[in-house]
Formats: C-alpha cells, structure tokens, sequence
C-alpha cells in the first residue's frame, strides 16, 4: 500500500502538468480565495507565490510511513538519540547555556535536562534543522499529500501568518521536509503560540539564538501541562491478563498504580533508584522490541506533557533516557 501511493504521488508530480507550479490549480485557487476571506491576504501576492513553486517529490518520500509499519523496535530507536556523540553534544550545549536553562527552569517549572534533551533529539542542537524550502515543503504536503493534506494546509496558513506578522516574506523560511522551524523544530503554529524572545533583543529567532528556542521549548512544555517537580515515568515489571487491556487505554494518564493492580496487573518496580511508583494517574507504557522482551514504563502526566512534543511513547522515553544522561553530568 506505502509503495502504490508513494508511486501514484511521484508519478503525478513528475508527468502532469500540474506539478510546474500550483498557481493555476483549482484548490490552490480555493486555498488563496479562503486566505484572502479569512485574514485579508492580497491575491494577487499569494497567486505570485504559488506560481513560482513546485512540488518537492523528496518531500513524499521522507514522509511516507515506513514500508512495514509493524515493525517497530524501542531498543534501535532509543540507540539513534541516547548515544555518545548526542550525549557530548548536550552536555556542552548545557554547559554553554547554563544561566539561560536555569533561568527558564525557574520559569517554567522545565527541568534544564528535559529542554535539552528535547532540542538535542530534534536537531542535535542545531546541527540539523532541515534545508527544505519551508513553503514549498508545506504547499508539497498541503496539495499532494491526501493522507494528511488538512494539518499542512493549516500550518501553510500558519506560515504565511506568521511570515506577515514578522515582515518576512513566506519564502525566507527553511526547515524540516514537514515544515518545522529552527532549533526546536516548531511547526509554523507552534512558532506562532509559544515561541518567545528569551533573550530579550526585542525578536525571536529559533535558528541561532538558542535563549530563544531554550525558552520556547519551555513554554511549549509548561502550556501543554508538565508539572514542577513531577514525576515523568517510572520502569516496571508487569504481569497478569489485564496488561494488553490497559496498554490499549492508551498514553493518558488515567488509572493510579493501585487501579492497574485492581485490573489483574501486578507491578514491581524495576532498578535500585530512587523513583518510587508514585500515587498518580498514570498510564503503562509498552516500548516493544521485536525478538526481545517488552519494556514496560509506567507515564504520569509529565511524561504524557512529552507526548504533545511529538505524538510518540518511544519519542517520550527517549527525552526521558538523554535527559538522564545530560542531568548526570550536571
């Protein structure tokens, strides 16, 4: 199936005509006359963009699903971002930006390890941000990606709000092939709704100013719920006939530890540390490798506030593993 759309797509965009520029398409059309209805855009200007973009066909393919979606392994993903040279990189990230992480972690209530275990897995600070052509990526997705062509058209509106609301013209923009922005990699309306001027030169800027994205990471964090000094997640043996039942419940925290055990699952906490299985919502995290055992991670809410960075337990876990990590060299 990923290989018949991923064909059907490219062949669109390499033999119709359609693929020279998007101007004269009929939903672009739709696309520029509801711009111009809901924010006031000029035509005219939106047509000239359109006119001298075209389809990215890397764009498709990077962002296809994998060809076996089935085939997920927790251990080869956490070894891409918990590894030495990501670990060395944040570590003299946070040494070079101590006040500034201190500062937003007082703010913010964001461990400075969580902020910078975040943008380390984004970009490995910085140094893979994306070269795409922020519109052209977006118009791409937005026009010629059917599966998920309504969130890119509301983050190529976002774009061009935002390209307004700085007095840059929407082309001067450079990412992700999936449109994300800077050190963080904030998508065109997270840019818009929590990135802040950290550093207090009167601009925000995500792709060299590592105050800003440091506090924009922040931001973004305490909006979407972590609490000070929370728990994040805690490792746990399980067993009993009810464990598949609540890891279909999903990643929200809802049931408290003594919940889980009423639902015929045993828990004990794995390691000697001092993270105790804590009396709060919590939801079990399976972090599955093929052809070995299952992890099991029980999330509280700081760890479900991780999730709203990017929709993935492994991604969560891994946040959480680098964080550990950098917070030991602190």
């Amino acid at each position: 199936m990923r290989r018949l759309l991923l064909l059907s797509v490219l062949l669109m965009l390499g033999s119709s005509p359609r693929a020279e520029t998007y101007a004269q398409r009929d939903d672009v059309q739709a696309f520029i006359e509801e711009m111009h209805d809901k924010h006031g855009f000029d035509t005219e200007h939106l047509h000239g963009l359109f006119r001298h973009t075209k389809p990215i066909a890397a764009v498709i393919k990077a962002i296809m699903p994998p060809k076996d979606p089935a085939v997920r392994s927790w251990q080869a993903y956490r070894g891409r971002f918990v590894e030495p040279k990501r670990i060395a990189a944040g570590r003299r990230f946070m040494h070079g930006n101590a006040a500034k992480l201190a500062s937003a972690e007082a703010r913010f209530g964001v461990p400075s390890e969580i902020i910078a275990a975040i943008i380390g897995i984004e970009t490995i600070y910085g140094r893979q941000m994306g070269r795409f052509d922020t519109f052209a990526a977006l118009t791409t997705l937005a026009f010629d990606y059917p599966p998920r062509a309504e969130l890119f058209r509301r983050e190529l509106e976002e774009l061009l709000l935002l390209a307004r609301e700085e007095h840059r013209s929407p082309l001067a923009y450079t990412g992700s092939y999936a449109g994300a922005l800077g050190l963080p990699q904030f998508l065109p309306s997270s840019r818009r709704r929590f990135a802040i001027d950290f550093d207090h030169d009167g601009r925000i800027d995500l792709t060299t100013s590592a105050a800003d994205a440091i506090g924009s990471v922040a931001n973004f964090m305490a909006a979407h719920g972590w609490e000070k000094d929370g728990p994040i997640a805690v490792s746990v043996d399980v067993a009993g006939d009810g464990v598949q039942a609540l890891i279909e419940e999903g990643i929200s925290p809802q049931r408290r530890p003594w919940q889980l055990e009423a639902a015929n699952v045993t828990l004990a906490k794995v390691g000697a540390g001092d993270t105790a299985i804590a009396d709060r919502p919590a939801a079990l995290i399976d972090l599955v490798t093929p052809g070995a055992a299952t992890e099991y991670r029980l999330g509280y809410g700081n760890f479900y506030a991780i999730t709203r960075y990017n929709r993935s337990s492994f991604y969560a876990a891994a946040v959480m593993d680098l964080a550990a990590e950098l917070r030991a060299s602190k």
